[in-house]
């Protein structure tokens, strides 16, 4: 009996040990100074929008094959 409880208690604490280390691993990050807080890097431009019309700038990212 004290061994199956002791079974149970042991499972049960690594179960939430195991709990606290997917929140400490999945919350956001700490803010560092000189950097906008936020999810992603700050590239200077806005996110494009998937439903807005193409635009005829050209970028340095991908460069055409000709």
């Amino acid at each position: 009996m004290l061994t199956t409880l002791l079974v149970i208690g042991g499972v049960l604490l690594g179960l939430l040990a195991l709990l606290a280390l997917i929140v400490n691993l999945s919350a956001r990050p700490t803010t560092r100074t000189g950097r906008p807080a936020g999810w992603v890097a700050d590239a200077g431009r806005p996110h494009p929008d998937a439903w807005s019309p193409l635009t005829s700038t050209t970028t340095s990212e991908i460069p055409t094959v000709r």
